[in-house]
């Protein structure tokens, strides 16, 4: 924890809240849990699972196969494709405002888990500081699980070469920062904090969530999403604010995406839709 004197000239705890809030009983906290990860990141890793399986049981190797994340959703049509991913992307983030709302709702709100604008120098640079750590370790574990036949070939984008490519690109990764450490980083672990859990506990749970809804690069991208998830939630709880991590996660992501964009085909250490689509 890194504490800061408040207005007051207190110093103030910034660990995620480990009290449940007034009217909010353990059943219900369960309950809400559930239900959020059901309509979320949940119900990703249940379908993640069975498209592992799925890959898994087809002829060949996992590498030979495709997972692509940014993809056109109607081919040759740019300006309805781009609609569709503007929609894609806005729906994608209703479990972060359901998560809000319930936040508020129990006298909370995201400042409670650190999404705010209080701290942004710090904020920017403690993400920028992640990024470079996790990005580049997560890169080379990649290669080094993609070349060993036990991951997918993950294709970042696969998009028309249009004007609205990149944009998109980078809305992608925030939209993908937000709904991944609002929901299984600080509100999955504030609400397990409050029902008890220990900081340890709380924090695997929360990694093997983020994990889960990867298993669909297969079982690299689990351990490589876990152990980033065991690495965040170490951070979290010791700075009490998911504003660095949403940062880093935009940063990591903006580089795969865009960088993916501009260097596929162009070096051969990259695998390329072309080698993993037979294209």
């Amino acid at each position: 924890m890194w504490p800061i004197n408040g207005d007051d000239g207190r110093v103030s705890d910034d660990r995620p809240p480990t009290v449940a809030p007034p009217g909010l009983s353990r059943r219900l906290i369960i309950l809400e849990v559930w239900i959020v990860l059901a309509l979320s990141l949940g119900r990703s890793g249940v379908f993640a699972l069975v498209d592992l399986i799925a890959s898994a049981t087809e002829p060949g190797k996992l590498a030979d196969q495709a997972a692509v994340l940014n993809s056109s959703r109607a081919p040759g049509r740019p300006w309805i494709d781009l609609t569709f991913q503007l929609l894609a992307l806005g729906f994608g983030l209703a479990p972060v405002f359901l998560v809000a709302y319930l936040l508020v709702r129990s006298g909370q709100s995201l400042r409670t888990i650190g999404l705010d604008t209080s701290r942004p120098q710090q904020d920017v640079v403690r993400g920028a500081v992640v990024a470079a750590v996790i990005g580049g370790t997560g890169l080379a574990l990649y290669l080094v699980t993609h070349a060993l036949g036990v991951e997918l070939t993950v294709v970042p984008e696969n998009l028309p070469d249009v004007w609205w490519r990149i944009p998109v690109l980078v809305l992608s990764a925030l939209q993908n920062a937000l709904l991944e450490e609002v929901v299984v980083l600080g509100y999955l672990i504030t609400r397990l904090r409050q029902l008890g859990w220990s900081p340890g506990a709380s924090i695997v749970v929360s990694a093997l969530v983020r994990g889960s809804y990867h298993l669909y690069q297969g079982l690299g991208g689990f351990a490589g999403n876990a152990v980033m998830g065991l690495v965040f939630g170490w951070l979290y709880t010791r700075w009490g604010r998911v504003g660095p991590l949403v940062v880093a996660h935009t940063l990591m992501d903006v580089v795969a995406f865009v960088g993916y964009a501009l260097l596929a085909g162009h070096v051969g250490w990259l695998p390329t839709p072309a080698d993993a689509l037979g294209g």
